[in-house]
């Protein structure tokens, strides 16, 4: 007796390009930044005031690059101005342009507020055009601490809403099963706090100031814990049959020496940040390096890693960087934005000496 087996194939190109993938590991860094400045900045703790003021440069950098490789993902700014011209108040995706918008002003207004003092300092050493922009931008440069908490909590609304947002978006996606479990919120959530604390760290790192490592680092021990212990119950609930989409993508990548490699990547790579961070609380290069390696990692397996598990048949879609605006360019260019955006905020605001106001 013959028995014929008919396997059907249906390998798609990604329809979320690595774009996406910068998009969402920006904002979370910008989101979880902000968070950071705010025991130093608004709550005036002072084991906090330098690394607050460097995550307030983090999240600056990161917010305002971040919507660039939104845009960029888009292909054309006319498709994000739909989601104003025609709203679809039922999709995520859809509220999130309304998000943004109150974040990055908040997040504006927060910082402003908060370096006017810096600026009227700057007025008094400069002179020229120079003094002149120093003291516009200062106007008056008196601490208003009530403006400052108030443009922090319409900043913090905006966070919130925007890592809300980011995360479901992603996980109501029902046709991928790597999307559709509810601890992907989650872990985003954690991985951009671990993202948040290595730009500020690294921001640290490249001014030459320490004094903040073992608050530091601390906190990006309790980031990495708190990763893999939600690596691990992704996997108790596709184990278990918990979780159907997560028992599907077991049943999808069984036997894929390339998923074992990149999960054995992320988990060896989560737990060297986190003996660094333990062990050698004075460090602050590399584990910041490490610690924005592993946000971006579990951002790229979970978009392009997601789109090649197939939806439906046995066909996968291999994705490769090539050298194009929407790969590797794409990835490179927007490091070139987050450059030139630090060298400009830096070359023209002393840091060090906002720390100290």
């Amino acid at each position: 007796m013959n028995t014929t087996v008919e396997v059907l194939g249906f390998a798609r190109e990604p329809g979320w390009l690595p774009w996406a993938v910068q998009y969402f590991f920006l904002i979370g860094i910008s989101c979880a930044a902000f968070f950071l400045s705010l025991p130093g900045v608004v709550w005036r703790h002072p084991e906090w005031r330098s690394l607050s003021r460097y995550a307030l440069l983090a999240a600056l950098v990161c917010g305002m690059a971040a919507p660039v490789a939104l845009l960029a993902d888009l292909h054309q700014p006319g498709r994000f101005l739909n989601f104003y011209l025609h709203p679809n108040l039922g999709s995520w995706m859809a509220w999130g342009s309304f998000f943004i918008p109150i974040y990055l002003i908040g997040l504006l207004l927060y910082a402003w507020l908060s370096l006017r003092p810096t600026f009227a300092a700057l007025a008094d050493q400069e002179a020229g055009k120079l003094a002149a922009a120093y003291r516009f931008l200062a106007y008056g440069g008196h601490v208003n601490t009530s403006a400052i908490r108030a443009a922090a909590l319409v900043a913090t609304l905006g966070a919130v809403l925007i890592l809300l947002y980011t995360g479901m978006e992603v996980m109501v996606v029902r046709a991928r099963p790597l999307w559709n479990t509810p601890l992907l919120p989650l872990l985003f959530l954690v991985t951009a706090l671990a993202g948040g604390l290595g730009m500020s760290g690294l921001f640290q790192a490249l001014a030459g100031r320490k004094q903040s490592a073992q608050l530091f680092n601390r906190w990006l021990e309790r980031s990495q814990w708190a990763t893999l212990i939600l690596i691990a119950s992704w996997f108790v609930f596709a184990l278990t049959g918990l979780s159907t989409a997560a028992h599907e993508v077991l049943a999808a990548t069984q036997g894929s020496f390339g998923w074992m490699m990149t999960l054995a990547w992320l988990i060896g790579s989560t737990l060297l940040t986190l003996w660094l961070a333990r062990t050698n609380r004075q460090a602050l290069l590399l584990p910041s390096l490490l610690a924005l390696h592993g946000a971006w990692l579990v951002r790229w397996i979970v978009f392009m890693g997601g789109q090649e598990i197939p939806k439906m048949g046995a066909t996968s879609f291999n994705y490769f960087l090539t050298l194009t605006p929407d790969s590797l360019l794409g990835i490179i260019g927007t490091a070139g934005l987050c450059l030139t955006l630090y060298i400009i905020l830096t070359s023209f605001i002393p840091w060090d000496e906002a720390a100290e106001v």
